[in-house]
């Protein structure tokens, strides 16, 4: 090669470094985002905190695709199978019976999920420490704290004696949660109202049927479907002056009496790491799969009065937060 031709190579090259450089930089990650609604959409707000903490910039670095199920497990299933054949990099999951449906539907798609019920039990990872397959993330204790909310709200309300719950039985968390509601209302001497629905269409049938005086307080179960519709929840409970325990955070915020359990835009904070070691080409399966150990027992003063109720100040020492 003479040297003419070997500056020209030699200038391609140094002008090319760049221009791979900047191609590999400029790979925009896309993450799918898969929950319920209501106040599961704190996640997405949490997840996006979380990876700009990370410096991950949205709209350069990553897009989110987000998709509402709104109570339908089978949208749920349907948006999942979509988001793994437009390929996205990785699927997170918020709820237990979602994380279920989105592996049914997917077949290689890495998955970041929140669950409030062991993950382990249900089938979704091998152990907490090596999670083998395709699945990670949190485990947030919802379904093991029925029986705290509950002795709570009784703490609270000590008139209590019939507490509404709803759910799903097909929901396997929903289910494990009413076999521990059960045996607590068992100890303190409180009847449980249960009332099974299937859909979103059953669930305000069945506020709808509630009648006045029929229950002294709403007890929420641990079931996505039902958590998802806390905005219809409310209106109901609101009309029929009942005090309200319910297992996140954000509910309270909107004008539930208690909660006892996480919030969702922390979750969704935490999961950011999970998802940025997956982008960036970790095995889901070799990351241990985190116990969250910071839970939320929240008050809202402002309801409380609307009720008419004194809520003790041996109960108010206890609370995190206390909503004026």
């Amino acid at each position: 090669m003479d040297r003419r031709a070997f500056l020209g190579t030699l200038a391609a090259g140094l002008l090319a470094s760049p221009l791979v450089a900047e191609a590999q930089q400029a790979r925009v990650y896309r993450v799918g985002l898969v929950l319920q609604g209501g106040p599961y959409s704190g996640a997405i707000d949490g997840l996006r905190k979380g990876l700009a903490e990370l410096g991950l910039e949205e709209g350069k670095q990553f897009i989110l695709h987000v998709r509402e199920g709104k109570g339908d497990l089978k949208a749920v299933e349907q948006a999942a199978g979509d988001l793994e054949r437009e390929k996205v990099d990785l699927i997170y999951s918020v709820a237990t019976s979602v994380t279920l449906a989105v592996k049914r539907a997917t077949k290689t798609v890495p998955i970041v999920f929140y669950a409030g019920s062991d993950p382990v039990a249900l089938g979704l990872v091998e152990s907490f420490r090596k999670p083998g397959g395709r699945l990670t993330g949190t485990y947030g204790w919802l379904a093991d704290l029925t029986a705290k909310r509950l002795g709570l709200l009784k703490e609270m309300v000590p008139r209590v004696r019939r507490v509404v719950i709803f759910y799903n039985p097909d929901n396997i968390a929903a289910d494990r949660s009413m076999k521990i509601a059960r045996d607590a209302a068992r100890q303190l001497k409180v009847e449980l109202l249960e009332r099974q629905v299937t859909s979103v269409e059953e669930l305000r049938a069945g506020l709808r049927a509630l009648r006045a005086g029929e229950a002294d307080a709403y007890l929420s179960g641990v079931d996505a479907m039902v958590i998802s519709q806390t905005a219809m929840i409310l209106d109901t409970v609101r009309a029929k002056k009942l005090p309200t325990m319910f297992t996140e955070l954000e509910s309270v915020a909107q004008g539930g009496l208690a909660s006892y359990g996480v919030s969702y835009y922390a979750m969704g904070r935490l999961a950011a790491k999970f998802v940025q070691r997956v982008l960036l080409g970790a095995n889901p399966g070799d990351l241990p799969v985190e116990q969250i150990d910071r839970l939320y027992f929240a008050i809202n003063l402002k309801t409380a009065k609307a009720l008419g109720l004194t809520i003790p100040r041996s109960v108010l020492v206890q609370a995190d937060e206390v909503i004026q």
